[in-house]
């Protein structure tokens, strides 16, 4: 077997960092999910593990070097050890590292485990994100003593906030727990339907787990009064057609408000109003805009006296 350096691609020298970092390469380089049906590359990954299982830990990198292990990890001493089995184990019935020899029934090894789990997720032990590649590990077979490992159950936690433009407003809404409590989630400025924010440690748990994330997919409701624009708003102002033909003032509801809004004489039904800084947040801060439609409006009570003006105009 080639020793773990030439396999790894390191000189002798190499520190830490730089072992670490070419596992990496070369793990998502060879990872099965890459090469589902190349059984030499499902083989090669099987001894980059191997090699860094060794290179990866201080105390075996050290071991053989001095050589006291072999490039598989196993102890190179000779002779019967007093007490031995018959079957000539100079340890008396496994090796110095337990069952299973250095790799403890463990194929990758803790510094292994936790890089591939930062990179291919929490089927190699990492943290709470939801597993949808499959229920087992996909290395079975590749190694002596390697075995297989069954990914753990998701513990996030799904769920649905329904977002008003008055909680966009404020930066926060709230979503009831499972449990029946409420807690208090951020809205990020600009946030958009369907967008989902990752509440750390608010998911499930589970003994010896870290807790999962609850991931709270935003639902925007719509609004009696206003429709969201990106950072703008919408609505329209009802006219009286006195005031669109004379001018004059007419009261205009904001979303923290109602404002005096100047309509000047002339105005036709459909001209358009900018409210600066009345609608919803920024990411670079400040507010978008409140645009506001006018719709003129016939005298209910004076119609008729309307429609004779006008049959005399025609005269």
């Amino acid at each position: 077997m080639p020793n773990p350096y030439s396999i790894l691609g390191v000189q002798k020298s190499a520190d830490e960092k730089a072992i670490k970092s070419a596992f990496r390469k070369l793990a998502m380089k060879y990872h099965p999910d890459q090469n589902a049906d190349n059984k030499s590359a499902q083989s090669k990954f099987a001894e980059i593990n191997q090699a860094y299982e060794i290179l990866g830990d201080k105390e075996k990198r050290a071991q053989y070097d001095r050589g006291e292990i072999d490039d598989e990890g196993k102890p190179k001493f000779a002779g019967f050890h007093p007490g031995g089995n018959a079957g000539g184990d100079p340890f008396g019935g496994g090796s110095p590292f337990g069952r299973g020899g250095p790799q403890g029934g463990n194929p990758f090894g803790g510094g292994a485990e936790d890089i591939l789990s930062e990179i291919f997720g929490s089927a190699f032990g990492g943290d709470a994100q939801t597993q949808r590649r499959g229920a087992g590990s996909p290395f079975v077979g590749m190694g002596g003593g390697q075995q297989q490992r069954q990914a753990a159950p998701s513990l996030d936690l799904e769920m649905k906030a329904g977002v008003t433009i008055e909680d966009s407003m404020r930066g926060k809404t709230t979503v009831r727990m499972p449990d029946g409590k409420q807690i208090s989630v951020s809205i990020p400025p600009e946030a958009v339907d369907g967008q989902v924010i990752r509440l750390k440690g608010k998911g499930k748990s589970a003994p010896g787990r870290q807790p999962g994330a609850a991931l709270i997919t935003l639902v925007m409701k719509s609004h009696a009064k206003f429709r969201r624009d990106g950072v703008d708003l919408r609505t329209e102002v009802p006219i009286p057609l006195k005031t669109a033909v004379l001018g004059g003032k007419v009261g205009v509801e904001t979303v923290d408000g109602k404002l005096s809004l100047n309509i000047p004489s002339g105005t036709s039904s459909d001209k358009i109003f900018r409210l600066k800084g009345k609608g919803l947040p920024k990411k670079s801060g400040g507010f978008g805009d409140l645009l506001v439609s006018a719709s003129l409006q016939l005298p209910e009570d004076d119609l008729q006296q309307l429609v004779t003006f006008f049959e005399n105009m025609k005269s």
